[in-house]
């Protein structure tokens, strides 16, 4: 027999495949009456706009050619819609895909990259595949304001000489917390030059406070910013993988060797371009999950629950020594919730928002479980 593991680059070798939760085309196959409720993964419980699904069908037809490998139409609405050039966009199969290619191609062995406990698993499995080492900040305490959220100081602290990349996410995934802009102004401030900042905003689109603001504002201010998006939550793309990145002329420049040929496919191109345009949808969207967002923390706290505050489509849900068998049984019940062993939060449970009725279904369910465990 061939060891393959032996064969493969030494950061690969230790490396864990990502865990993307329950295998739910299995759970659907085994779906009770009435099918699951699924709010593990944050995606749009309403659905992608109506003019991206027209957009789709108007390409069909021409699924048989290549899309165009350079993204140019999508990439010239974002670069209006974000007052940058072209130049300076970088287009992905998902943020994913550009979150690993980033450590693939500015960090390698003996280098080290930065990010925050509880931060998004994609960082650290980014850091090992390229052969670089991962150097965790501490996450700010359970009993602060934003409890398990970034600590910046932290951060800078754990910056050395050799970090060549710093990862961070604003909101945080699976936190739900965020930083202000003041905040974030003055941890950039003191980042070296030599280090590449980046901000994953996945989830920037749902945010509300008033304290926050999008890294983009300071784009022009540091080129070692890179500041990611993705078209998968508040656009309902997930199925079609549309993510990208913005940054200096430059770094997207170097980038661009790496990029796969023709990685985001036609449909995709065409559908987050329509989405990016109807700006009506996202507003009605993302005002229907900030209510849901509020009534949902609301019920989960009333019944004695401890709710992080979130900024995002998803809550972070400490259920304490029962966790793992209360989302058991909430499986049992067609109920999929994101469990958070994986994260070291095994007390955790992330919840993502969905409709009124989907969350009705999953207190009701909730209730049977806890009933029955207080019998």
């Amino acid at each position: 027999m061939i060891d393959f593991v032996a064969l493969a680059s030494v950061g690969i070798r230790g490396l864990r495949a990502y865990d993307p939760g329950h295998d739910l085309v299995a759970l659907r196959r085994m779906a009770p009456p009435g099918g699951l409720v699924e709010l593990g993964s944050n995606e749009s419980p309403y659905g992608a706009s109506p003019k991206a699904k027209q957009a789709i069908a108007a390409v069909l037809d021409g699924i048989h050619i290549y899309p165009d490998p350079l993204g140019g139409d999508l990439k010239r609405a974002l670069a209006q819609q974000h007052g940058v050039h072209t130049a300076q966009i970088l287009l992905g199969n998902g943020s994913h895909e550009l979150l690993m290619q980033f450590a693939q191609v500015f960090a390698g062995a003996g280098d080290e990259v930065v990010a925050s406990q509880y931060g998004f698993a994609v960082y650290a499995l980014a850091a090992q595949a390229a052969g670089a080492t991962l150097r965790l900040a501490p996450a700010l305490p359970k009993d602060h304001a934003m409890p398990r959220g970034h600590d910046l100081d932290a951060l800078l602290a754990a910056i050395t000489p050799h970090t060549k990349l710093l990862y961070l996410a604003n909101p945080n995934n699976p936190t739900g917390t965020w930083y202000g802009r003041e905040a974030f102004a003055a941890f950039l401030a003191q980042v070296p030059s030599h280090v590449l900042v980046v901000v994953d905003e996945a989830y920037a689109e749902f945010v509300d406070a008033p304290d926050y603001a999008s890294a983009l504002g300071l784009l022009s201010q540091y080129p070692n910013l890179i500041v990611t998006h993705t078209f998968s939550k508040a656009y309902a793309l997930a199925g079609l993988r549309v993510g990208y990145a913005i940054a200096h002329a430059e770094c997207i420049a170097v980038m661009e060797r790496v990029r796969e040929s023709f990685n985001v496919n036609a449909l995709g191109l065409a559908a987050a371009e329509a989405a990016l345009g109807d700006t009506a949808y996202l507003a009605q969207t993302v005002a229907a999950n900030a209510v849901q967002r509020q009534v949902l923390a609301s019920a989960l706290r009333a019944r004695g629950l401890t709710v992080s505050p979130s900024q995002t489509n998803f809550l972070l849900v400490e259920f304490g020594a029962r966790t793992a068998a209360i989302e058991a049984a909430l499986v049992a019940r067609g109920v999929i919730l994101r469990p958070m062993g994986g994260y070291g939060l095994g007390e955790c449970l992330r919840i993502t928002v969905g409709t009124e009725t989907e969350n009705t279904r999953l207190l009701a369910a909730l209730d049977e479980i806890l009933e029955k465990g207080r019998a």
